[in-house]
C-alpha cells in the first residue's frame, strides 16, 4: 500500500468540506485500488488530501492519486475551483536513517 498526497489550493470554505474524501473516493474504480482518503486542512484554502492506494508500484500509485483529484476537480460542480499543486509519495523517516 502506498500512501500519496495531494495537495489542493481553492477557496477556502470549500477547503473545510466534512464530505470532501467522499467527493473525491466518488471518482474511483475498483481498478484504481482505492482503500481510503484522509483530509489535513491547513491555511485556508490550502488542503492535503492522503490517498491510501494499492498497486504495482510508486508510480502507478502517483499516477492513479493525481488523476482520482484531477477528475473530482474537474468533475465536481463545487471543486472547479480547485488546482492541483502537486502529487507524491510521502517519504516517512525511520530509525535506520538516526545514526
Amino acid at each position: 500500500m502506498y500512501l500519496i498526497h495531494v495537495r489542493l489550493e481553492g477557496p477556502g470554505s470549500a477547503a473545510g468540506r466534512p464530505d470532501l474524501a467522499t467527493i473525491v473516493g466518488s471518482y474511483a474504480e475498483k481498478a484504481d485500488g482505492l482503500e481510503h482518503i484522509t483530509v489535513h486542512q491547513r491555511p485556508p484554502g490550502d488542503v492535503t488530501l492522503g490517498f491510501f492506494l494499492l498497486a504495482d508500484d510508486l508510480a502507478t500509485a502517483e499516477k492513479t492519486a493525481a488523476h482520482l483529484a484531477g477528475q473530482a476537480v474537474s468533475g465536481h460542480p463545487e471543486l472547479r475551483e480547485f488546482r492541483i499543486l502537486e502529487a507524491e509519495a510521502v517519504l516517512v523517516p525511520g530509525p535506520w536513517w538516526d545514526d
